[in-house]
């Protein structure tokens, strides 16, 4: 069941997706060759605690930690580790936190020093085809018009659009309905309705869609060992128009970038 929410309860639900973007704001000025995904999971633990929030998958499902740190060919949910990072890798980290008994969930793939270019791309691509499946998240379209804008775009360029994960509807549980897969139909699914508020996380790999789990029960990868890139937006219905309650703003603010890819979303 769809539980759409108030005016009210979104804006505190922007609280909580915005911690947590200051959170992934905070990581991308620590991520460099030597670092170790365990030591920015210590730091992220401590950055949301300070600012009067809960980490929001520390415990969840018994996942042991603060973030998921998933480096190169792992898709999503990599525990962290001792391991340095080294230059040259991708690292998606996916952070939740609780404020005011609601979800912030949201994830970014960082560069770690000098990444080649066909990396580069696949980032590059499957960012927009976050973009490309927010634009459809509007009043009278449906989940399958999301999934369809984003597989669409990332298999244009022959990427593997992962089938077993999927986003969903988030509030003051992390998995709300609907799931909102990166894969689908135009005009199917449950439509959208005003007040939604949903979780949309493009999961594209390099080479193939298929996917392993490794041994520890958490940590999924590519199973042909090439690399995956994952980037996640929390989104509003608002006036029957998508708008972002999480930015990546303070990730392009540590990094030096400018973009102007979220204004016509801004909350």
């Amino acid at each position: 069941m769809i539980i759409p929410k108030t005016r009210e309860q979104i804006e505190l639900m922007r609280e909580s997706a915005l911690i947590v973007s200051k959170t992934l704001g905070m990581l991308a000025k620590e991520i460099q060759p030597g670092v170790t995904t365990l030591d920015l999971d210590k730091k992220a633990e401590e950055f949301i605690k300070d600012h009067n929030a809960i980490p929001g998958f520390k415990g969840l499902y018994d996942f042991p930690n603060t973030l998921c740190m998933s480096p190169n060919a792992q898709v999503v949910h990599g525990v962290p580790t001792n391991k340095p990072l080294v230059n040259g890798d991708i690292i998606s980290i996916d952070c939740g936190a609780i404020k005011n008994g609601y979800y912030g969930d949201h994830a970014y793939t960082f560069q770690v020093g000098e990444v080649d270019a066909e990396t580069k791309k696949l980032l590059e691509i499957t960012k927009e085809s976050l973009y490309k499946g927010i634009e459809q998240f509007k009043l009278g379209n449906r989940v399958g018009d999301v999934a369809f804008a984003i597989q669409k775009h990332a298999e244009k360029h022959n990427y593997g659009v992962v089938r077993e994960l999927v986003g969903h509807g988030l509030g003051t549980t992390m998995h709300e309905d609907p799931q909102m897969p990166n894969y689908g139909k135009r005009g199917r699914g449950k439509k959208f309705v005003e007040g939604m508020t949903v979780a949309i996380e493009p999961m594209i790999n390099m080479g193939t869609r298929r996917i392993k789990q490794l041994p520890d029960g958490w940590t999924i990868l590519t199973a042909d060992g090439k690399p995956s890139a994952h980037f996640e937006h929390d989104v509003a219905m608002v006036e029957g128009k998508p708008k972002l309650l999480s930015t990546f703003d303070y990730v392009y603010d540590a990094l030096g970038i400018e973009s102007n890819e979220e204004d016509e979303f801004r909350f």
